[in-house]
Order: structure tokens, then C-alpha cells, then sequence
């Protein structure tokens, strides 16, 4: 898809690889909405990017996503591209997953996209077409000490969008996923965390520890799949061994 002058909504977008996103698209010719808990952020980066649109939602909260894709259509007239970015990590071990927690994380990761693909799609099939990008992990295909409340909730997010993309192929629209390795981002420093959590990095095949990526490195890959349109891009080819 040609993502000059659509229309595109990037969840999770004061900082991070949602903020790279959003200035790297605007650079390429497209109009953001930018929806984000966070209003100064958004605000203030809405002024450095043309004709884009600061929208405070919620994404663990259903009835604010169903208002936020509302007043994106109202403001701009479309919707062409959805990227669903918001989430947070958990790390825990299984035996400590807290059940609340865990419940909170799964409505921000998984069920806040689904009810925003729900919101748009009857938009994009008005509309002739247009895509969904869902951002996951490479941890989904991994199975990693700590990480297995996060891990689950991005294998569920797989499902859905693979499963989405066959159901709506007639429509004309497209789903992918993107999984990013270890970025250079808050998303560690924002990760809920359980006392006795380990960490661990997944070495590549030669037995080295990758350097973090950066967000606008991660931005490319979005524009890439966007271009591309494939059911799945990796921040690096390795990754996708582990599937």
C-alpha cells in the first residue's frame, strides 16, 4: 500500500516506536491520528507534525476506543490504516502471575486491538479497503523464563490477526503483524514486574546478543509491511526461525 496522503491511526503514539511511526509516516506523505493516555505528549507533538490529530483514548477501555475511531472518521472523513502499538510488557514468573494483573494486561494487549479492528473494519469495507497493523513480539515465538503472561497475550494477538486477515482478504483489507526485538525505548522501564523475574535475551545464531533496535528503526519496518503488505515482518530474519 502507498501510505502517501492516507489517513493513519497509531495507538500508543507519545513515545516510542508509536512516536517514530507517527514522524516517519507524516514524513512520507500520510495524515496521523495520535491516540495516547498521555495529552501533553500527544499535544505537543501534534505540533510538529502537519495535519495530524491528537486523540486521548484509553486502549484497555472499550467504549473509549469505540469514541476514538468515531472521532478520527468524523475529523478526517476515512480510515486507511489502523496500527494497533499500545500494550505493556509483564514480567513475572508463571508460579507469580498475578491474576488481576494479568487480566488488565490482557485488555490492553488483546482485547483493545481486537475492539479497535472491530470499530474500523465496517469503516474500511465502506471504503473499498485498507489495513491493520498489529504490533506483537518476537517473544511470541519464544518461550522465555519471566515472560510468559507478556508472550501469551501476543501469541493471542497472532491468532487474531492472522485470523482476521483470511476472513477479511474478500474485503480488500489486510492485516499484519510486526514483532520488534529488544527496542530502545521506556517499554522495559514501563513493564510490570513481579519480585524474582529474571531476564533473558535470546542470542542469534551465532551466538551473540543483538544491540537494542531503535524506535525509528522498528518505524521502518511498519512502513515496510505497510508497503509490503505481508501477513508478518521481523525486525531481523533470524527471528523468524523460531516460529
Amino acid at each position: 500500500m502507498d501510505i502517501k496522503n492516507k489517513i493513519v491511526v497509531v495507538t500508543g503514539a507519545s513515545s516510542g516506536i508509536g512516536k517514530a511511526a507517527a514522524e516517519l509516516l507524516t514524513e512520507q506523505g500520510a495524515r496521523v491520528a495520535l491516540v495516547a493516555r498521555s495529552e501533553n505528549k500527544i499535544t505537543e507533538l501534534a505540533k510538529k507534525l502537519p495535519d495530524s490529530f491528537p486523540i486521548v483514548a484509553d486502549m484497555s477501555k472499550e467504549n473509549e476506543i469505540k469514541d476514538m475511531i468515531e472521532k478520527i472518521k468524523n475529523h478526517y472523513g476515512r480510515i486507511d490504516i489502523l496500527i494497533n502499538n499500545a500494550g505493556q510488557g509483564y514480567g513475572s514468573p508463571v508460579e507469580k502471575i498475578d491474576p488481576d494483573k494479568f487480566r488488565y494486561l490482557f485488555d490492553l494487549n488483546v482485547i483493545g486491538p481486537m475492539v479497535a479492528m472491530q470499530t474500523v473494519i465496517p469503516i474500511m469495507r465502506s471504503q473499498g479497503g485498507g489495513m491493520i497493523v498489529n504490533i506483537s513480539s518476537g517473544t511470541s515465538y519464544m518461550y522465555m523464563p519471566s515472560l510468559g503472561a507478556y508472550s501469551a497475550t501476543k501469541r493471542a494477538l497472532n491468532g487474531l490477526a492472522l485470523t482476521a486477515r483470511a476472513e477479511l482478504e474478500k474485503d480488500n483489507i489486510k492485516v499484519s503483524l510486526v514483532h520488534p526485538y529488544i527496542t530502545a525505548t521506556d517499554f522495559y522501564k514501563n513493564t510490570i514486574k513481579t519480585e524474582g523475574a529474571g531476564g533473558h535475551v535470546r542470542e542469534s545464531e551465532n551466538g551473540e546478543r543483538p544491540q537494542p533496535d531503535t524506535a525509528e528503526y522498528m518505524a521502518e519496518k511498519i512502513l515496510e509491511v505497510i508497503r509490503s503488505e505481508a501477513p508478518e515482518q521481523f525486525a531481523h530474519e533470524w527471528m523468524s526461525k523460531d516460529k
